[in-house]
């Protein structure tokens, strides 16, 4: 145990694309990632999914799982999340049946309702373009969870296929992910875990409340569980961590214009916060960014999740350079004494300290 509230730390991989690198080597670094979590004993590594842009290689979450969980021996792998409203519930459940029947007790389904993308990609990502696909996610939702658990009603059109999924008896661990009310409504009503992701809004602690008073206890569980996302960067100090954050900085600036790139150099970065007249040391609009040294950080994210009432955090980090992510989620690691890690940090930092 971490400390009283927070039990366990995770990774988010959103899989960054940086300038000058391409979508092939991303993918191998997200391997690299994943490995690196298991060995310093971070609880789950989840893949996101992002559409129809450069700087994220994470369409398919149900691609990279395999691939993560061959490559792991006991961390969680799952998807931090599937957008549902972009698939059919029977080929999701098929799909997520067979990771779980491959790797037992390790694979997670994260559900989104979030297209994660913008409405022209959506649409490119439909079958049928003769109009927008209907708003139906409380049905998907249901439907899929009834493939899983064989519980769709008598006479429903599909209740056979529950019997025939290719990884029986074994199936995931279903999670809802969300960043409004709405998400945590339908999560307390099922008895679902329940992920908030406050790197898109910090202001969800009273959402997570209203879930941890709302649950019912279900079949997937007798108590609420919460999960908060946060975006973390650790470094030896303060100054370099705000310097490699600068490359996300820019890149969600950039975003909010429209304006589609792989993420930047912190030398570019830096000359383009300059230029809009923006702190180099600040932190992003509208988002809470917990970036400093690994004792800094670890008071920001126990902070966050306190605030959250949250079992568990999980961590997204993006930066240009790759084994600056590497040595963040290292020394995050050992910051809060995460398998053996805590001789990672340097002298002064009191690793062993903070495993305590």
């Amino acid at each position: 145990m971490i400390n009283r509230m927070l039990q366990r730390l995770s990774v988010l991989d959103q899989s960054p694309i940086s300038e000058g690198s391409s979508g092939s080597e991303t993918l191998h670094n997200t391997l690299d990632l994943a490995r690196l979590a298991d060995q310093r004993g971070f609880h789950r590594y989840w893949v996101a999914e992002h559409h129809g842009g450069p700087m994220l290689a994470s369409p398919s979450p149900e691609v990279l799982i395999g691939p993560i969980a061959s490559a792991t021996t006991s961390i969680r792998v799952g998807s931090g999340g599937v957008m549902l409203p972009h698939y059919s519930p029977l080929k999701v459940a098929e799909n997520f049946s067979m990771l779980a029947g491959l790797y037992p007790d390790r694979i997670d389904l994260g559900l989104g309702r979030a297209p994660g993308s913008d409405g022209h990609t959506m649409l490119a990502l439909q079958r049928d373009r003769r109009q927008a696909a209907p708003d139906d996610f409380p049905q998907q939702l249901a439907e899929l969870l009834g493939y899983f658990e064989d519980a769709l009603p008598h006479g429903h059109p599909f209740a056979r296929y529950s019997k025939w999924l290719p990884g029986r008896p074994q199936r995931p661990q279903a999670w809802m992910l969300g960043s409004s009310p709405q998400s945590a409504i339908w999560a307390a009503e099922l008895g679902l875990p329940y992920a908030f992701a406050d790197f898109i809004n910090p202001s969800g602690a009273e959402i997570a409340r209203n879930y941890q008073q709302t649950f019912q206890g279900s079949r997937h569980r007798d108590a609420p569980e919460t999960a908060i996302g946060v975006w973390a960067l650790a470094a030896e100090t303060d100054e370099e961590a705000l310097l490699l954050g600068t490359s996300a900085r820019m890149s969600m600036t950039m975003l909010r214009q429209g304006r589609l790139l792989e993420v930047p150099t912190v030398e570019r970065a830096v000359r383009f916060l300059e230029s809009q007249g923006t702190p180099v040391d600040g932190s992003a609009r509208g988002r809470r960014t917990i970036v400093g040294t690994p004792e800094r950080v670890r008071e920001g994210i126990e902070q966050a999740a306190a605030e959250y009432g949250a079992q568990e955090a999980i961590v997204v980090t993006i930066t240009h350079d790759h084994a600056a992510r590497r040595r963040s989620y290292e020394l995050i690691a050992a910051a809060f004494g995460l398998g053996g890690a805590e001789n990672l940090l340097p002298e002064g930092e009191g690793g062993r300290e903070a495993a305590g």
